[in-house]
């Protein structure tokens, strides 16, 4: 009788073992579990939070509409504007780069490694600071907010760009200039005609992510200084942020800032997920 009695107890503990003895069933109280928790967390969150405070300080409506149509004929359309200039600048800089880090001609290697070196280990912040503050203080000119923007942008995006390029060239299979020269061309109109052409439609999704850092690294022009008219989303933002005392318009230009960006990280998934078709 005690040693029938002594084995019940220990069936349901052989059971459980036997459940989690399986990949999937184990797997599956896991994630139940992990749901649990984050039900819970759900749950403490809403019954602790003060909900009219956040409202305030967040979604105030009538801060939220006061922003409009400013923050997107002005603050939306500059930032636009600054990280396509600096996205074309630095796109031909870091062609030119991408070049020279091929090259036969070793200075041009070694220049341009230093430079992408230089400015991929250098904050953003700082290159903003040295082109907007520096050079006028060094040199005593003038530089224009859109110049200024233009550089900043364009010199730290080169760096990455260029890198981005260099590797697209080299994927390009090597057969494709053999028979470009076979044909006749010079190695200089094979590379131009051929291989880049061919180099763009691999490293297109890497350059889209490149405009989207630099969309965000546009909000860095903030310290520059600007008149209404050059403001764009964060600079916006956080003169309205002073003027309301909420946080509400920080959240209306960071919501600006999605209307660009997740767009454009639907045309990464888009160009990867073609790229991986095609090859």
């Amino acid at each position: 009788m005690t040693s029938a009695g002594s084995a019940r107890p220990a069936a349901p503990r052989a059971g459980l073992r036997e459940l989690l003895r399986s990949p999937r069933r184990r797997a599956r109280v896991i994630r139940g579990v992990q749901y649990a928790v984050l039900v819970a967390a759900l749950v403490a969150i809403a019954l602790v939070a003060d909900w009219g405070e956040i409202r305030r300080a967040f979604l105030d409506p009538e801060v939220a509409a006061a922003q409009f149509p400013d923050v997107l004929t002005v603050a939306l359309v500059n930032t636009v504007v600054y990280t396509l200039l600096g996205f074309t600048f630095g796109l031909a800089l870091g062609l030119v780069l991408a070049l020279m880090r091929l090259s036969s001609v070793a200075p041009y290697r070694w220049l341009a490694t230093i430079y992408i070196e230089f400015f991929r280990g250098l904050p953003a912040l700082l290159v903003f600071i040295a082109i907007g503050n520096g050079i006028p203080l060094a040199f005593g000119v003038f530089l224009n907010r859109y110049v200024v923007v233009t550089l900043a942008l364009g010199l730290v995006g080169a760096a990455y760009i260029g890198e981005t390029i260099r590797a697209g060239i080299q994927a390009v299979p090597r057969g494709q200039v053999e028979a470009a020269r076979s044909l006749g061309m010079s190695a200089g109109r094979a590379t131009l005609t051929i291989v880049i052409p061919q180099a763009f439609r691999i490293i297109l999704p890497p350059l889209t992510n490149e405009l989207i850092m630099l969309t965000k690294d546009s909000s860095l022009a903030y310290l520059l200084g600007a008149t209404i008219a050059e403001r764009e989303l964060a600079q916006f933002g956080r003169a309205a942020l002073n003027d309301y005392r909420s946080l509400t318009p920080v959240l209306v230009a960071g919501l600006c800032y999605l209307i660009i960006t997740v767009p454009l990280g639907f045309v990464v998934r888009r160009l990867e997920s073609r790229t991986a078709r095609s090859r």
